[in-house]
């Protein structure tokens, strides 16, 4: 496909003008972030967000089976890819203009365009040393970076994208990723685990489910541990809910790099506890890979999400390789057969009752089911005594 320039006209219907007035517009707004923005302008085309970001939108109706909520993540990810190819460090001016102007990082940002730049009057060697007395510098950085760079780029990407639903799918993931990176976790560096936890830390841990109609029928898990300690041989596997602790019926399966085992409950009475036994006991920062499985025919009951307890050192952050697949952190999931849910969404250290509480429409954490499959990986790491999943809600009977 050949895309032409004539005068501001990209396409013949894209004018690069009109992006740049959206961004503007977009940046302009005191009370909320630009995504939510993005949001109202689908859902509601006689609002005044429909008005002014309609050259930004409109494209997204190539996805023709996508809801709202996604569509506007596709559009705020064309955005992100732009922002992070303007200026080749971290200390760009215009690249710091426009992460305040779009509300980017781990940043508490004010709420007028102009307190924003004040903000950056903070940031060491980027805007002068001393720094300036006023916000000229960041208005003209900001000018520059959305009406030479950013406009004109993404006049192009939204002519191509307007012809290709399938072409926006790597956008939805990078608004994700963003989003995910930006949230604040309650812990900036690793937690300390309790006394009780198990002396190994995740390199990698992969969790994929099988549903039977609302209740989990498989759940195949692999881990890619770091022990913490010398003479680690053992890891400690959490069966499905259903298991009363009778040896016969043990509903967890040995795949590779491991064995079953168990051992006696903590107390007289209580249930045995199943290990997974390594091949041979792993030095201190010694790695091991495993795989196990883990089913009950007879389970019956209605699951609401999907949960990793973080009952070790924790998990690393996520890393995703260019082909898409998870070579760090934790990764969940959850394929259904007919009964699918209403809604999907990922939650990170919550309440039993939070993580019940679905999301507004719109926010980062829903999740897209596709071809009756939802996943998520996290890409912050994961806090030893936390959990990390996926919930869901089901249609009503």
């Amino acid at each position: 496909m050949t895309i032409q320039l004539e005068g501001e006209r990209l396409d013949g219907a894209y004018s690069i003008a009109a992006v740049e007035a959206a961004l503007r517009w977009l940046a302009g707004r005191k009370d909320g972030e630009p995504l939510r923005f993005l949001r109202y302008a689908i859902e509601d085309p006689a609002s005044e967000s429909a008005a002014a970001l309609a050259c930004l939108v409109r494209p997204t109706a190539s996805m023709t089976a996508a809801t709202p909520e996604v569509r506007a993540l596709a559009v705020w990810g064309v955005i992100l890819d732009g922002i992070g190819k303007i200026g080749s460090t971290t200390e760009s001016r215009r690249r710091n203009a426009l992460h305040a102007a779009f509300r980017l990082g781990r940043v508490r940002w004010r709420s007028t365009l102009d307190d924003r730049f004040t903000q950056l009057k903070s940031l060491p060697r980027v805007f002068g040393d001393p720094p300036p007395t006023t916000t000229t510098p960041m208005h003209k950085a900001w000018r520059r970076a959305v009406s030479d760079k950013l406009s004109p780029c993404l006049a192009r990407n939204l002519a191509l994208l307007a012809h290709d639903g399938e072409a926006w799918r790597p956008y939805v993931e990078i608004a994700r990723a963003s989003a995910e990176a930006e949230e604040p976790t309650r812990s900036p560096c690793r937690r300390a685990p309790s006394s009780g936890a198990q002396p190994v830390y995740l390199e990698r841990l992969l969790v994929a489910v099988e549903m039977r109609r609302r209740t989990v029928y498989r759940r195949l898990t692999v881990r890619d541990v770091v022990a913490c300690e010398d003479g680690v041989d053992r890891y400690r596997a959490h069966a499905s809910t259903g298991w009363t602790g009778d040896l016969a019926p043990i509903p967890v399966k040995a795949i590779f790099g491991c064995r079953v085992g168990t051992s006696p409950g903590v107390r007289p009475g209580d249930p045995h506890v199943v290990n997974l036994l390594f091949p041979k006991p792993l030095g201190d920062g010694e790695r091991h890979e495993f795989i196990s499985l883990a089913c009950d025919d007879d389970l019956e009951e209605e699951r609401h999400w999907i949960n990793v307890d973080v009952d070790h050192h924790g998990i690393a952050p996520g890393v995703v390789d260019g082909e898409g697949r998870v070579t760090g952190g934790l990764s969940i999931s959850v394929t259904f057969d007919d009964c699918v849910p209403e809604a999907c969404w990922w939650y990170a250290e919550q309440t039993e009752y939070e993580r019940l509480v679905r999301p507004p429409a719109g926010d980062r954490h829903l999740l897209e089911i596709r071809s009756g499959v939802v996943e998520h990986t996290f890409l912050a790491p994961c806090q030893p005594r936390e959990g990390y999943g996926i919930a869901f809600r089901w249609p009503r009977s």
